[in-house]
């Protein structure tokens, strides 16, 4: 849903916490007995109220994307996060309002029609039955749209145009790219935090929580809108193709340089904050991508009876393996079919990135005739790919001027973003109960 890619990373946005201002003891009481967690989680914000009904349509969009489970202090925890999220995105809307450039009717209707057709196709209408169903309703959804454009509609009249690049850096950073061909280039996500001296301990917890749902299967996208205060929220965290230095910050270069393709890590302390980093992919910088390479692969699969053990289906598994090691190459596939009653289907013209990530990392690494280790499930039957040819792409030219000049002023917005939204919090007047 989000309307324009900011590549720059959340910490960059980062203050780091100050010291404390406040002298705490280091021992003290806590007097009464509510938690402030345990608390009915509303809000006014200058006059406008978030009500909990509200706050449940949201949460019931978050859930209903990550198909989990949620546990009671995963609910509490989520539930203070969106009521946060919901007092910045009001003041989003208000400001827009303020200067006379709110997200107008149409804009909000058009956007939502988009996801209702993305999301059900020749009926776009099933998509308020939808959201209904879980809980929430086409007026949650709408008004987080509402508020993104919003916030686009600010940047675009009290950011953007103050944020200027010159030529030279431009040409600078061209220059350093060229000096940094064939090295590693990374397709990172990430969900940023911020927090303070006073509310570390919660935020952790709270971060804590989302790593363990994201473990779980939980949509990084759909948790990084929800939850992220990088501006890149409304991409669902996409920083875009990036080297390490750009993140600059040792602890998130040291996780990022270490993970493979498809790895989840954090929560990482950042000064300001917490992140947690998702690799898509890795390429080298000016080289050819692989992952753009054309393939002609054989697929030999068998199945299994539906009621099979696991002891028949893994010495079924086991012959399969044993007999495809002895296939001489593409050639030879038609074999599989005529002793073994395995079924070969070839596609002679897929893009490796269309592969899943474990099985393209695979692929990428054989030779032509070789195969990939069995993969599958007796449900769903277990098969092997053969890569029968392989074209690789021609090495990728750098970046032109124009995308480098894009990229560092969007680096720029996102900063400036980042105070902007911290400077209308701090003249607010918010209520919370």
């Amino acid at each position: 849903m989000g309307f324009a890619a900011l590549p720059a990373s959340a910490q960059d946005t980062a203050q780091p916490i100050a010291a404390d201002p406040f002298n705490f003891p280091d021992n003290f009481d806590i007097f009464g007995t509510e938690e402030v967690g345990e608390r009915s989680a509303t809000a006014v914000v200058n006059g406008h109220v978030i009500t909990r009904t509200d706050i449940n349509q949201r949460v019931a969009l978050l859930t209903s994307a990550s198909q989990n489970q949620f546990s009671e202090d995963d609910l509490k925890r989520l539930r203070v996060q969106i009521l946060r999220n919901l007092i910045d995105e009001t003041l989003k809307i208000q400001a827009a309002q303020a200067i006379e450039l709110p997200a107008s009717r149409a804009e909000v209707e058009q956007t939502y029609q988009q996801l209702a057709v993305q999301n059900f196709g020749q009926n776009p209408e099933r998509m308020a039955e939808y959201l209904n169903s879980i809980g929430s309703s086409p007026a949650a959804l709408k008004r987080q749209i509402e508020g993104e454009i919003a916030w686009e509609n600010l940047l675009r009249r009290n950011i953007t145009p103050f944020v200027n690049v010159s030529a030279e850096e431009v040409n600078d950073v061209l220059r350093r790219m060229e000096e940094a061909r064939g090295t590693d280039e990374y397709r990172l996500s990430e969900i940023y935090v911020n927090a303070t001296t006073e509310n570390r301990a919660t935020v952790l917890a709270n971060i804590q929580g989302i790593m363990e749902q994201l473990r779980q299967g939980g949509s990084f996208a759909a948790y990084a809108r929800q939850y992220s205060e990088a501006t890149t929220a409304v991409v669902g965290g996409d920083l875009g193709w990036i080297r390490l230095p750009q993140l600059k910050n040792a602890s998130l270069e040291d996780a990022a340089r270490s993970m493979q393709p498809g790895q989840l890590v954090g929560p990482i302390e950042i000064p300001g904050g917490f992140s947690i980093l998702y690799l898509t992919n890795k390429r080298q910088v000016l080289m050819a991508d692989p992952n753009n390479a054309v393939l002609n692969l054989k697929q030999i699969a068998i199945t299994f009876e539906p009621d099979v053990t696991q002891a028949v289906a893994e010495a079924k598994v086991a012959e399969f393996d044993a007999f495809v090691q002895t296939l001489r190459g593409c050639a030879d596939a038609g074999r599989a079919e005529t002793e073994l009653g395995a079924s070969v289907v070839e596609n002679n013209d897929i893009s490796a990135s269309r592969l899943p990530d474990q099985l393209r990392n695979m692929v990428l690494n054989l030779q032509i005739g070789q195969t990939t280790r069995p993969f599958g499930t007796p449900q769903d039957g277990v098969r092997v790919l053969m890569l029968c040819g392989r074209d690789d792409p021609e090495d990728s030219g750098a970046p032109t001027f124009e995308e480098v000049m894009n990229q560092l002023e969007q680096e720029r917005i996102t900063k400036r973003a980042q105070r902007y939204l911290r400077d209308l919090r701090n003249d607010a007047y918010i209520e919370t109960n």
